[in-house]
């Protein structure tokens, strides 16, 4: 999935000046076999854990004037870089942007890929009336940032929130926030495939649900109103769906995670590091 996201980039209309890599181990990639056309490609091996490996990257930039941050299963409209460069260049209180998906296949069983090219070729091109929009953080799988911001900030991705690192994109956003604005852009689109298999335990993500969302609260990077919102929208879901679970969910899983969670939480013993014991 990774090679075939890459090869992607290769269409953009303004191509990227560099790519960089951070797999949790060498079989998660294979440089050799990929065909960039030129575009320079710099990746190392990362310890496993989202926010750990865009640490990890984030250590590698050197100096630039934008960072795209992109999961390895979105593939972007051609003009997608283009687009975000021009949005940077005209707004300078921009700090943070994310785009704008032509479908989202976190919320079915996922989108194969040749699907997810015909979604993006029959979109065309952009409609001139497409603009900008304040938004409350960057959307993970697709979510640029304004370096100067990253190092006026020293924004980092929280490595206490471990594996899948769920609400990492909000937490990051909100850091780089404090230097200027965060929007959304119509005119950035994208498909994100959300290939299932490399996602964690259904078990493991339902205590994420309850775990991550307060901890951000009492750290101060969300307010109370999202963390509590959020954590509740996600557990009706899943009580709520117990009885008929979509094939491709654990909702069996996330339930006993939200239960474990609530559990930890009456005996002041949750932390979002908690899940690497769960199994």
């Amino acid at each position: 999935m990774v090679g075939e996201t890459l090869a992607e980039l290769t269409r953009q209309s303004r191509r990227p000046d560099e790519i960089l890599v951070c797999p949790a181990t060498d079989k998660d990639f294979q440089p050799g076999t990929l065909r960039l056309d030129g575009i320079p490609i710099r990746w190392t091996i990362g310890p496993r854990g989202l926010t750990k490996q865009r640490n990890q990257i984030l250590d590698m930039v050197g100096d630039c004037d934008l960072i795209i941050f992109l999961d390895d299963d979105i593939f972007l409209s051609p003009d997608y870089l283009e687009q975000m460069e021009q949005l940077f260049v005209a707004q300078p209180d921009v700090v943070v942007a994310t785009g704008d998906l032509l479908a989202d296949g976190i919320l079915g069983p996922g989108i194969p890929p040749e699907e997810a090219r015909s979604i993006i070729a029959a979109a065309g091109p952009r409609a001139q009336s497409q603009g900008i929009s304040p938004y409350y953080a960057g959307y993970g799988c697709n979510m640029a940032f304004r370096w100067a911001a990253i190092r006026q900030t020293g924004s980092r991705f929280d490595e206490r929130l471990p594996l899948y690192g769920w609400q990492e994109d909000v937490d990051f956003s909100r850091q780089v926030s404090k230097a200027g604005r965060v929007v959304k852009s119509k005119a950035l689109r994208g498909v994100h495939l959300a290939t299932k298999s490399g996602r964690q335990s259904g078990v493991r993500f339902g205590y994420s649900q309850v775990a991550n969302p307060l901890y951000l609260w009492r750290k101060g990077t969300v307010t109370a109103h999202f963390a509590f919102r959020l954590m509740a929208r996600n557990m009706l879901a899943n009580f709520g769906k117990l009885l008929t679970p979509e094939p491709h969910v654990d909702r069996l899983g996330r339930v006993r995670g939200n239960l474990m969670a609530l559990r930890d939480l009456m005996l002041g013993k949750l932390t979002p590091e908690r899940v690497l014991e769960l199994s």
